[in-house]
Parts: C-alpha cells; structure tokens; sequence
C-alpha cells in the first residue's frame, strides 16, 4: 500500500503556545483515517496546517512523497488535495450550482459538467436545490455541499473537518452514510471529527489526539472498544 500523506514530528505554535507537539501520523492510499479527540485537542489546526495557515514551525508533511510543509494553499489544493472546511463555509449568496463550480478552481473546467451530474447522483438533494441560494438550505444540505465542492476538484486526498458538528442526528447518519459511499469509490479521506463512534465506525485506522499530541492509534474498531476510549468519547458505551 502507498503511503498518500505523512506526517514527521509536526510541531505548530500560536505565537508562544505550542499547538501540535510532535504530531506523526500517516494516511495510505485507499483507506478511511480519522483523527478524534475532544474540542480544542488540536485536530483542525493539524488539518490546516496542510494548508499552511498555520505554517507548521518543525517537522515534514509529506505528500506523495513531497514536503509540501512550505507550499502556498494554491499550491496544495491543485496537486489533488481538497478539504471541506470546520463549519462548511459555503459561498451563501451562490446558488448550489455556483458553489460547485467555485471547486473546480484549482482544475480548471475541463470536467465541470461531467463531475456536477455526478455530484448530483451522490447527493440528490443537491440536483433538487441546483438554482437555490446556498444560505436558504438547511445545515445538513449545507454540509452536503461543501463535500461535493470539494469533491469538484479531482481530489486523490478528501480531508474532512467536523463534517458531523451542528447537524441533528438522523442527518449525521446521512451524512456518514454518503462518506461511506464517496469512500467505495477508492477516494482515500482523512476525517477529522469530534463524533468518535460514527467516525471509528467508519474508519480503516484512527488517532486519538489529546492536547496536541498523539495518545493512541489503532484500527477503527480497536479504539471503538478500547476502555479509554470508551470513557473519554463514547459515554463509557
């Protein structure tokens, strides 16, 4: 199996306080890996820094075999990395349609038509909303749409922040449920999220990161029974 992404020793500060502390974690290609812990553990200022926003201030992060720690985001998102940002961040007053095209920026046009009839296959509610301003939909549409624009763009590597956060429960099995499917396809994603047992359910392998730093790894279905876990995450059930 081909390692996709990896990360060496990654170090990241805000000004004096130290974020990530000798982060090292790595993502094969073809495979669900999700990164768990609680709010404030530091789990999306690692997906960031991918993007260096924040710039990480010791360590790699390699990319099919490239550091890409000192790229610029353009950079990034146009060698096959795509991310559906912490809280959507959705174009509101863009139209469904307008959002997905916004994605095809770093590819350009070329498949523009073919990947939004697909887009609309794995998630029907977008065709249905396709001339419908963005800000009108509901917070699980919302979230639905910033996966497909993300997808627009060819990505070999889907990196997913709290795709989960906000939405009511019968939405988040949805949710998950279209992650199991885009990931049938052979997309290779890392999923960063708070919903430790949709996500370890989900998930080849996972991390749990607690204050910055790597506490445990295992199998999906390891950390869902390991008692720390357990406790910690998943209400001792």
């Amino acid at each position: 199996m081909t390692t996709l992404m990896e990360f060496k020793e990654v170090d990241v500060h805000y000004g004096p306080i130290q974020a990530l502390k000798k982060v090292s974690l790595t993502v094969t290609e073809g495979e669900i890996v999700t990164l768990i812990g609680a709010n404030g553990a530091g789990k999306s200022t690692l997906l960031m820094s991918i993007f260096g926003q924040p710039r990480i201030s010791s360590g790699e992060i390699i990319y099919r075999g490239e550091d890409i720690s000192q790229k610029s985001a353009h950079y990034v998102a146009s060698h096959g990395l795509a991310q559906s940002p912490e809280g959507r961040r959705i174009f509101p007053g863009m139209s469904v349609e307008e959002n997905l095209l916004m994605g095809t920026i770093p590819i350009g046009m070329e498949h523009a038509e073919k990947d939004m009839q697909h887009m609309f296959e794995l998630f029907p509610r977008l065709k249905e909303r396709r001339n419908q301003r963005a800000s009108t939909m509901s917070g699980g549409e919302q979230q639905m749409l910033a996966i497909a624009r993300a997808l627009m763009s060819r990505p070999k590597l889907l990196l997913l922040d709290e795709p989960s956060l906000g939405l009511a429960p019968i939405i988040v099995k949805q949710i998950f449920k279209i992650l199991e499917d885009v990931a049938s396809t052979g997309m290779t994603i890392f999923l960063v999220e708070q919903n430790a047992n949709h996500a370890l359910k989900l998930a080849d392998r996972g991390y749990v990161m607690v204050n910055g730093e790597i506490r445990l790894t295992g199998t999906g279905q390891e950390l869902l029974v390991n008692p720390e876990v357990r406790d910690a995450y998943l209400g001792g059930h």
